[in-house]
């Protein structure tokens, strides 16, 4: 029996030799590129696009540091800093708070592979690309999806969502705090009091607001009252009207590229007690095991246990996250937020002076980060977008989706939210509206 099995052990190693020679033998069928042995080119320009934006200094130098292991103490203690930090930039005390290897959309997938399952009501305010996408996602992990549609630049009142709430009794309600496709700021006083009441999940999408204008996940105002005086429940049960200013929202998230000046593939997140449980209780498996939350916990940090392998994190782009968290500390959040209103407030000033027309008209509804521009009429956006970028390497963006053609978008994003910048894409927009073509029909 022994000889055998070394006779058979033989043959077999020659034959994988003899493979070994063979796959060395075949010739390279692709040659090496000639674009890749040169040097890479990248242009220099000012990114005042809804993002990504211009990195800051420190940030762009964090991304040259040494490597280090994705498992090493040295590395969990930057993510322990990078959890801190974004409880300060969303003032939440949620112990499940993390940040998602992947974008801001990302972040979207993850609260929704792990909040919804199949036949869950999922309401949705679509009122741009971003209410259209979570729709989307919450199509395909086979919840009963409602959308509440409004056209590009519109907002959810009270009274709107209310009604949704009744409605449909949804699991969880979707808004975006900052739409960037049409520059419209979503109100959100009062509106987890709201979600409280009817048993519902808050999750709001801050990508493009975050660290631009003021947000407490926590705690919220309590909104206006409703025609007639607050509702009955309020006076029936004041301390439940306590606990209810105190409601805040229950999923959270963000992203790197905006206000804080990050290079793209990193995003926050945080949960909720109420959120977590719903999570953790599911009848189900997430449909995604890289978006897991209960894993994801666990390499971050956030249940307790030794953490233990899941994917290998981006190492250095977390350098670069905890580096703008810490440049928004050092800030300040209500700094940032006033210099990002200020700055926003100069540029509408200087646009109205070129005569053009902001797309949001109620000033309390613009989102001070991304101003959208109505297109003026007579000219092609395209034009409009490719002359700054050509003749002053200066990005701005057209619409997006419902938006798409209706709008010029300009962004003002941490670093870049300055007098300077304002001066220079404005004076950059006249020339712009002088020698672009212009159809006068």
């Amino acid at each position: 029996m022994l000889r055998t099995l070394t006779s058979v052990r033989v043959a077999l190693g020659s034959q994988a030799a003899g493979w070994v020679r063979t796959m060395a033998s075949h010739p390279l069928l692709v040659a090496p590129p000639e674009v890749l042995l040169k040097p890479i080119s990248v242009p220099r320009r000012l990114l005042l696009g809804p993002g990504p934006s211009n990195l800051a200094p420190r940030i762009l130098a964090a991304g040259g540091l040494k490597m280090i292991s994705h498992m090493h103490k040295e590395m969990y203690q930057i993510m322990d800093e990078i959890k801190q930090g974004i409880q300060y930039v969303f003032q939440t005390k949620n112990r499940l708070t993390l940040a998602i290897s992947g974008s801001g959309h990302c972040a979207l997938e993850a609260a929704l592979f792990n909040l919804l399952e199949p036949g869950d009501s999922f309401l949705v305010g679509v009122n741009g690309i971003w209410g259209e996408r979570a729709a989307e996602i919450g199509e395909r992990v086979g919840a009963h999806t409602h959308r509440m549609t409004k056209d590009p630049g519109g907002h959810y009142t009270l009274q709107e969502v209310e009604e949704g709430l009744a409605r449909h009794k949804p699991a969880v309600l979707f808004l975006t705090q900052g739409e960037s496709s049409s520059g419209v700021l979503q109100p959100l006083d009062g509106y987890g009091e709201l979600c409280h009441r009817y048993q519902c999940l808050l999750l709001v999408d801050s990508v493009a607001s975050l660290g631009g204008t003021p947000l407490h996940m926590d705690q919220q105002g309590e909104g206006p009252s409703p025609p007639g005086g607050p509702a009955p429940w309020t006076h029936q049960k004041p301390g439940l009207l306590r606990a209810a200013r105190r409601r805040g929202i229950d999923v959270l998230y963000s992203g790197s590229q905006k206000v804080l000046n990050a290079p793209p593939g990193t995003a926050l997140i945080s949960f909720s007690d109420k959120a977590r449980d719903k999570v953790y209780a599911r009848k189900t498996k997430p449909y995604s095991f890289y978006l897991d939350l209960k894993l994801l916990a666990n390499i971050w940090g956030c249940d307790d246990k030794p953490r233990t392998y899941h994917h290998t994190t981006p190492v250095l782009s977390l350098y670069g996250l905890r580096e703008s968290l810490a440049l928004i500390a050092e800030e300040g959040l209500e700094n940032s937020w006033r210099r990002h209103r200020e700055i926003a407030s100069y540029l509408h000033r200087r646009l109205r002076e070129l005569g053009l027309q902001l797309f949001v008209r109620d000033p309390a509804l613009r989102l001070p980060t991304v101003t959208a521009v109505a297109v003026p009429a007579g000219y092609d956006w395209r034009d409009i977008v490719n002359y700054l970028l050509d003749r002053f390497s200066i990005e701005i963006a057209g619409g997006l989706g419902p938006s798409l053609g209706k709008v010029l978008r300009i962004g003002l994003l941490g670093c870049n939210a300055s007098r300077e910048n304002v001066d220079r894409v404005t004076q950059a927009l006249k020339e712009a509206l002088q020698c672009c073509p212009r159809n006068k029909l």
